[in-house]
């Protein structure tokens, strides 16, 4: 099936996928943008699933300090290599990454670092909260979607969130 320019074009700019494949992706469903756009969800989901157990032991310290200066962060997260960690795509995530934890001010990295016994909201866990820039993902779905993009495994490692005169929490 001959696919549209237009239809790969609209395609990349919803998913961020390469461009072959969003062209096979809207040549399997037909030329379907929403399923297609689904289909390169899966496949994402797919890679990062088959690289989460790979070490990560490189990467980069992101800062965000909000305009103003009272409101910062630091956030730390790792990939497999330096290579990836230079790329646009981790350096934008790990950017984003500081401005969520400025925003949502989340106290755990992941569900699995909250304290056993202890009752936390999804909000209180920076991978579960709606994304700040895209509110219908969430931002283990954006991280998702970056292993996809460079094809290695990523691991948001820590944070910290500090506020002028505040231990960061207390907002």
């Amino acid at each position: 099936m001959q696919v549209s320019t237009e239809a790969i074009k609209a395609l990349r700019e919803q998913t961020s996928a390469g461009i072959m494949e969003c062209k096979r992706a809207l040549q399997e469903t037909g030329g379907d943008l929403a399923a297609a756009s689904s289909m390169l969800r899966e496949r994402g989901y797919a890679i990062a699933k088959k690289k989460e157990n790979r070490s990560v032991r490189e990467g980069l310290v992101e800062c965000y300090i909000h305009t103003g200066g009272r409101i910062g962060a630091l956030v730390e997260v790792n990939c497999e290599s330096d290579f990836a960690a230079r790329t646009p795509a981790f350096k934008e995530l790990a950017h984003d990454l500081a401005m969520q934890v400025v925003a949502a001010c989340p106290r755990y990295v992941s569900a699995e670092d909250v304290p056993e016994g202890e009752e936390f909201a999804d909000e209180d866990c920076l991978l579960l909260q709606p994304f700040i820039k895209d509110p219908g993902k969430t931002v283990e779905d954006v991280v998702t979607g970056t292993v996809a993009k460079v094809r290695e495994n990523i691991k948001v490692r820590r944070f910290v969130r500090f506020a002028l005169g505040l231990d960061g929490q207390d907002e």
